[in-house]
């Protein structure tokens, strides 16, 4: 289990967000990574293409299963991490670092039901 940080906020679907200044990092948690197990390939939204809250906007697939993520918030992509499309080690390695998925000019509130890492951890355990 990765150190999960207390600067981003989760969501119910393994999806984290972290707000910097209108800026929105989006990733998927460690749980995500490792129930997806061996990682081959990610498809990620392209730059500024504008994303809504609650829809799938990238899949993650491996050799058992293709998972989609969920954008935790609307705006304009501004970036996606395009290391990953090579090598998606980092996903496993640093879910909550070098493994972002994409940033998003917010435009709008964020999704309903953000938990903090405590209440997150403790939707795992139930």
């Amino acid at each position: 289990m990765a150190d999960r940080p207390d600067n981003v906020q989760y969501t119910k679907t393994h999806e984290w967000i972290r707000i910097e200044g209108g800026v929105a990092t989006v990733g998927i948690t460690d749980f995500a990574v490792q129930h997806l197990g061996d990682l081959v390939f990610v498809d990620l939204p392209s730059k500024g293409a504008d994303i809504e809250v609650g829809t799938a906007v990238a899949e993650i697939e491996s050799v058992k299963a293709v998972g989609e993520v969920y954008a935790p918030i609307g705006g304009e992509v501004v970036e996606v991490n395009g290391d990953l499309s090579a090598d998606q080690s980092s996903l496993a390695s640093d879910p909550f670092g070098a493994g972002w998925l994409f940033k998003v000019q917010i435009a709008g509130e964020p999704a309903a039901g953000l938990m903090d890492r405590g209440s997150y951890e403790a939707q795992l355990e139930s």
